[in-house]
């Protein structure tokens, strides 16, 4: 098995760990919020038969692979919500849609403190379970970055557009919302645009500076 083919193997598996939790977190903000759609559909729970899709989950991450991208992304079915149960529907949406980043970038700087305190002990480069454990740890803290700057992007289907949602005008809110059933479209038209050789790199920034000297990307 080839170091390459094993790095994108951990890459998917880190990925799907961290849209669960994303996705589990924007279930938790509504829930806390009024609205119990995600709990009465059982999506309040860590399992991953609960939150993946076939193209975001796994068509999007292979294609990833099939072009040889330094990085892996894709996404888990969105929680869903009901705007009726609000107290301030744009808003409180609004908050909904951050808390999936604001948990993907905790969870960056969590894991980013461990990887700069394992950096001080030279064991890790000594052995080699801790090395990978190193390795692992670095990808979480990066994946975590990428993936909650993806989802900031303000166009549908992520989070940045029901963020935004909540700055517009009622006119303009409505056209926003229209756009959201060409979801799927916009994303591989976005693949292919090239947007992400802008969010790789502004990930890659905020990765150095979270871990510092012990970043390996």
């Amino acid at each position: 098995m080839s170091q390459q083919f094993l790095g994108q193997v951990y890459q998917v598996v880190i990925l799907i760990f961290l849209v669960i939790i994303h996705e589990v977190s924007h279930g938790l903000m509504a829930y806390r919020l009024g609205d119990t759609t995600a709990k009465d559909m059982g999506r309040l729970t860590l399992n991953p038969l609960k939150h993946l899709e076939f193209f975001g989950s796994f068509l999007v991450p292979l294609l990833f692979i099939i072009m040889r991208s330094p990085f892996i992304l894709g996404w888990a079915k969105p929680v869903p919500f009901n705007p009726f149960n609000l107290k301030n529907p744009k808003r409180d949406g609004a908050l909904i849609a951050a808390a999936g980043p604001v948990s993907n970038f905790l969870i960056a700087i969590i894991f980013g403190i461990i990887v700069r305190i394992m950096a001080v002990f030279p064991a890790v480069t000594l052995s080699p379970i801790l090395a990978n454990v190193f390795m692992l740890l670095n990808l979480v803290v990066f994946i975590s970055i990428l993936l909650g700057v993806f989802n900031l992007i303000p166009i549908p289907p992520f989070d940045g557009s029901r963020i935004l949602f909540a700055f517009l005008s009622d006119k303009a809110a409505r056209f926003w919302l229209q756009l959201e059933q060409y979801g799927t479209l916009l994303v591989i038209i976005l693949l292919f645009a090239g947007l992400f050789s802008f969010i790789y790199p502004v990930s890659v920034l905020f990765y150095r500076l979270i871990v510092g000297g012990a970043a390996i990307i």
